[in-house]
């Protein structure tokens, strides 16, 4: 029930004044959001907020609702180097804390477990609570035959699996489009890590790049991975002539029944909002669209 002024008290009605004076004086970008309901765990992948120092990226996406960041930890432009893993992590998770936030995915190059300060780093990961990474991108030589590929890339997954298992880390490995990226298809992904638990190895499942390569088949290639995703990304596309662009939640192809589908499943998060057709523009600009394609998710995803 709403209240007129008459049934506010004084106390109510000074603060609700204070909000609208904030409301019309602060950026939209800054404007705190809700929090996202307990059911799922919303993160905003901040690819392209390097910019800012962790205070200020902490503060911006907490004052747009997320629960958390999935952060790079990359050779090139990630806010995490791997060889100072150990020292970086905890001052951004601190930075997070303050704002009640946490680095809900590690984003990574790793493609190996004997890779140089692959395990390292996933060890400071993991001691500082984080559960989740995701692994970099494996891609397919078009000049040779697939199926070898695939059996050449089992035992790779299989230590990627046992280190996991050993440090208490889950990886998660993203489909992408394109004919080079294995997993693209979906069916090659899930022929490497249907005989592992999702703690140890799963799929952040990407509905942009699944629409994208399965058109309306999307729904197929949701069925065959569902048993293994331990996480999802939200973005969108459209096609200029014969290549798919990236555009805003909702003003794409990506048909929003799919979230119709994922309410009604028992996944529980987390969910990655990606933004990424601003790449070139400002961290202000990028956070204004994260807002904005976040606002668009929880749309179709109600509490």
């Amino acid at each position: 029930m709403f209240h007129t002024p008459k049934q506010m008290t004084r106390r109510q009605f000074t603060v609700a004044a204070a909000a609208s004076a904030a409301a019309a004086t602060s950026p939209s970008w800054l404007l705190a959001a809700p929090k996202a309901s307990n059911r799922y765990k919303y993160c905003a992948f901040i690819k392209f907020l390097l910019s800012l120092k962790y205070d200020e990226m902490a503060a911006a996406i907490a004052d747009a609702g997320f629960d958390g960041v999935e952060v790079t930890a990359r050779q090139k432009e990630a806010y995490i180097h791997p060889d100072r893993a150990a020292d970086e992590l905890p001052r951004l998770k601190e930075a997070l804390e303050k704002r009640n936030l946490e680095i809900t995915i590690l984003t990574t190059d790793i493609l190996r477990a004997d890779e140089p300060h692959a395990e390292s780093m996933l060890r400071s990961a993991a001691s500082l609570g984080i559960k989740r990474y995701r692994l970099g991108f494996f891609q397919y030589d078009l000049t040779k035959p697939i199926l070898p590929q695939l059996a050449e890339l089992k035992p790779v997954i299989h230590d990627i699996a046992a280190m996991n298992r050993e440090i208490g880390i889950a990886g998660m490995w993203q489909n992408h489009s394109g004919a080079k990226m294995v997993g693209a298809t979906i069916w090659d992904m899930h022929s490497l890590i249907k005989d592992y638990p999702v703690s140890e190895i799963g799929c952040v499942f990407n509905i942009r790049h699944a629409a994208v390569e399965a058109g309306e088949a999307w729904p197929v290639y949701y069925d065959l991975i569902n048993p293994h995703i331990n996480a999802m990304s939200a973005k969108d596309f459209r096609w200029e002539g014969r290549k798919s662009v990236h555009v805003p939640l909702g003003k794409g192809n990506v048909d929003p029944m799919f979230f119709k589908t994922l309410h009604k499943s028992d996944f529980r998060g987390p969910i990655s909002v990606h933004v990424e057709y601003l790449s070139k523009e400002s961290a202000q600009a990028n956070l204004a669209a994260l807002k904005r394609d976040f606002d668009t998710l929880r749309t179709w995803l109600p509490s």
